[in-house]
């Protein structure tokens, strides 16, 4: 069994009722995986949200293990950023508050934007239809 943390595209992709999200995490849940997001994501989803998507959002949300930034994580996200600038690639601070979480936790990074995720040591699962 593993946990899924769900990046914020996989999340309104969910709501939204694309591209088969919400199955494709109905069936992860029933072959006993966990789901859960960053609180990152829970401030990048509602700041997306249409007003109509409320009750669906926070129902969605309310049904994932949700991870908090702790100073570690906020450590790591910022050494990955200096490293990651060295290298003459600027990455968004949320994306690598994300990517800490997954490496703290020893999560799965479920998320379509891998170009956003470039470590090496993430395990990422970026495409829900290869089922």
């Amino acid at each position: 069994m593993s946990t899924y943390l769900l990046d914020t595209s996989v999340l309104i992709d969910a709501l939204r009722g694309v591209r088969g999200r919400a199955e494709e995490l109905a069936h992860l849940v029933e072959d006993g995986h966990l789901l859960a997001c960053s609180v990152m994501t829970v401030a990048e989803v509602y700041a997306g949200m249409r007003p109509r998507e409320r009750a669906a959002t926070v129902a969605l949300l309310d049904s994932l293990e949700t991870y908090d930034v702790t100073r570690q994580i906020a450590e790591r996200a910022g050494l990955l950023r200096r490293t990651w600038a060295a290298r003459g690639r600027t990455l968004a601070l949320v994306d690598l508050l994300i990517a800490s979480t997954a490496l703290g936790f020893g999560l799965v990074l479920v998320t379509d934007n891998i170009r956003d995720f470039p470590m090496k040591e993430i395990q990422l699962y970026t495409s829900l239809a290869r089922r």
